[in-house]
C-alpha cells in the first residue's frame, strides 16, 4: 500500500486469485485500505445515494431520495432549500478525501470544526438548531442568534481521540480482507486455514495480482458491498479472461 488516502487518488492491494473457481479469496492490505472501509460505515443513506446515484442505488432507496427531490415545498415545513439538504446531503464527520470517493459540496463537514448553532432572538427554551432561520418551534421567530458550542469534540466524545490521519487502525500490521469484506490480520495460519475452508488442493491454480485502487474501484466497491457477499471478485475480475488450461490470468 502506499500512502495515506488523504493525500493520494490511488492505493495499490495484492490479491490471491483462485483461478480455476475465479474468485478473489482475499486481498494482502494495510491500514489505508482497510479505514477505508471502516468508514463506509459512518456514511448515511443519503450520502451512500447520493454518491451512487438514484439510478444505481440498490432497493427502492433511489426512488425514495428522487421523491424527496421533486416534492412540491408547499408541502414542507420549512419552504426552503435547507430542509432538503438535510435529507439529500446530510452532515458527516469524515474529512474530504479521505474516503477515496467524490467529494460533494455541503455533503461532509470536517470534525476539526465544532458545529454552529443557534437560537431565537427570544431565547425559548433555550432551543437550538443546526439550520440558521429555522422557525422557532414556540415564537415562530427565525433562529438566526448564534450561539457558542462547548463541550469535547465529537470524536473525543465517542472515545476516539486521533485524527483523520490516524483512521481506525495500527500501520504495522498487514491485513487479510476476504472476498466478502471480512477484515483480520494476516497471517500463515489464517492463510491455511482459508485454503482449507475453500477446499483449494491445487496450489498451482493460485496466482497473485497487483490491482488499483481509486475513485473509481472505491464506487464500485460500495455499491458491491450492498448487492453481494463477494464485493472483491465482482470489482476486480468483472473483465478478467482465465485461460484454465495454462492456469494463466489475461486482462481484457
Amino acid at each position: 500500500m502506499t500512502s495515506s488516502p488523504s493525500t493520494t487518488s490511488k492505493m495499490s492491494l495484492k490479491l490471491l486469485v483462485d483461478a480455476k473457481s475465479e474468485r478473489v479469496l482475499f486481498a494482502e492490505a494495510s491500514k489505508d485500505f482497510v479505514d477505508f472501509l471502516f468508514n463506509l460505515h459512518r456514511l448515511p443513506i443519503g450520502t451512500v445515494t447520493k454518491l451512487l446515484t438514484k439510478t444505481n442505488m440498490v432497493g427502492s432507496l433511489g426512488k425514495l431520495y428522487e421523491s424527496i427531490e421533486n416534492l412540491n415545498y408547499t408541502y414542507l415545513l420549512q419552504q426552503n432549500q435547507d430542509i432538503k439538504d438535510i435529507l439529500l446531503k446530510p452532515k458527516t464527520l469524515i474529512p474530504p478525501g479521505f474516503l477515496l470517493l467524490p467529494n460533494y459540496e455541503g455533503n461532509i463537514e470536517d470534525h476539526q470544526e465544532p458545529p454552529k448553532l443557534y437560537m431565537c432572538r427570544n431565547r425559548c427554551q433555550y432551543s437550538v438548531t443546526l439550520v440558521m432561520n429555522t422557525p422557532c418551534l414556540y415564537c415562530r421567530n427565525p433562529m438566526n442568534s448564534a450561539v457558542t458550542y462547548v463541550g469535547k469534540k465529537e470524536m473525543e466524545v465517542k472515545g476516539y481521540g486521533g485524527t483523520e490521519k490516524d483512521g481506525f487502525v495500527k500501520d504495522v500490521v498487514t491485513y487479510m480482507v476476504m472476498d466478502d469484506l471480512v477484515v483480520q490480520p494476516l497471517s500463515t495460519i489464517s492463510c491455511i486455514a482459508l485454503l482449507n475452508k475453500f477446499n483449494v488442493k491445487d496450489v498451482s491454480s493460485l496466482q497473485e495480482m497487483a490491482v488499483e485502487f481509486g475513485i473509481q474501484e472505491g464506487m464500485e466497491l460500495l455499491k458491491a458491498s450492498l448487492q453481494c457477499n463477494n464485493a472483491l471478485t465482482s470489482v476486480f475480475l468483472k473483465n478478467i479472461k482465465f485461460k484454465k488450461e495454462s492456469n494463466m490470468i489475461l486482462l481484457h
